[in-house]
């Protein structure tokens, strides 16, 4: 990680307010570690801006003296930074983390406006081989979730998405989608996060786990190369008492790339770890009440 990246990321993190975080980490009060945030490389902000939030239906907020922003989406913050010199050197496919997924109660509404918005449904190319896809949207059936559909959001971000009409609320973060050693990948975030086991919505394609405001899935892949520096820099989970986290982890062998750090003032701590295959993490602690 850069040094000007890092304190980008503090500065960022000093700024937001009460309301950014303590509203939208829903599943902070239910464990000790839960999901935090996605932070993505965009070359184009406003584009970026067309789909997560008028396509998509994040939440926009603004702030700091420099107009810093924030998507918020139930149980996930999104942070971008533009990333024009360099660029992000790829998408998400072909990384550690293939893609991020929301649920949705209404999932025609919802690619309609990805359609509108000029991006790409790419769903028939997708979706996992045992499921049947009808214009752009994969037919589920035998559980909460109705159907499914992929979209490329700017940057080459891949999206799922995830019908499920008892929803109340228009969106929310549902899971990160892990490609690589499937099983080992599994093993690792149990043993290291204290990921529960998960029954897999579709065992042909992925196995899973289970956080506090995440779902875990891993599908098994040949040859995948790490996040930094591609559209999806980082994935995020916000622990409390991370530096004795960390320590516990260091005992393990786990060190960080990134050393914690606190700012006083706030109340927030931060640290960067990466997993065996390449996916860089950070790891917070106060963004669900910072003031």
């Amino acid at each position: 990680m850069t040094r000007r990246l890092l304190l980008a990321l503090i500065a960022l993190l000093v700024l937001a307010p009460v309301s950014s975080a303590s509203a939208q980490l829903l599943a902070a009060k239910d464990g000790p570690i839960v999901y935090g945030h996605h932070h993505l490389n965009t070359t184009n902000t406003e584009a970026a801006r067309k789909f997560w939030i008028d396509a998509l239906g994040g939440v926009l907020v603004k702030f700091g003296t420099n107009n810093t922003e924030i998507i918020k989406f139930p149980n996930a913050l999104m942070f971008m930074r533009e990333a024009n010199k360099p660029a992000p050197s790829g998408g998400s496919k072909g990384t550690t983390v293939d893609h991020i997924a929301f649920s949705v109660p209404n999932l025609r509404q919802t690619v309609d406006r990805i359609k509108a918005g000029g991006f790409r449904l790419v769903t028939s190319a997708e979706a996992p081989p045992n499921v049947k896809v009808e214009n752009e949207i994969g037919i589920v059936t035998g559980g909460p979730v109705s159907g499914i559909a992929y979209a490329m959001a700017p940057d080459d971000m891949k999206v799922e998405l995830l019908e499920i009409k008892t929803q109340t609320t228009p969106v929310a973060s549902h899971h990160i989608h892990f490609a690589g050693m499937n099983k080992e990948m599994q093993a690792w975030y149990m043993s290291t996060f204290g990921a529960k086991e998960q029954a897999s919505a579709n065992p042909a394609a992925f196995i899973s786990a289970q956080l506090p405001g995440v779902l875990l899935n891993f599908t098994p892949a040949a040859s995948v190369v790490g996040t930094e520096g591609r559209v999806m820099d980082h994935i995020g989970f916000e622990v409390k008492g991370l530096e004795a986290f960390l320590k516990g982890l260091e005992a393990k062998g786990i060190k960080p790339t990134v050393t914690y750090r606190k700012i006083e003032a706030l109340g927030i701590a931060i640290a960067f770890v990466t997993d065996p295959w390449g996916t860089r993490i950070e790891l917070t602690e106060g963004l669900d009440k910072v003031n």
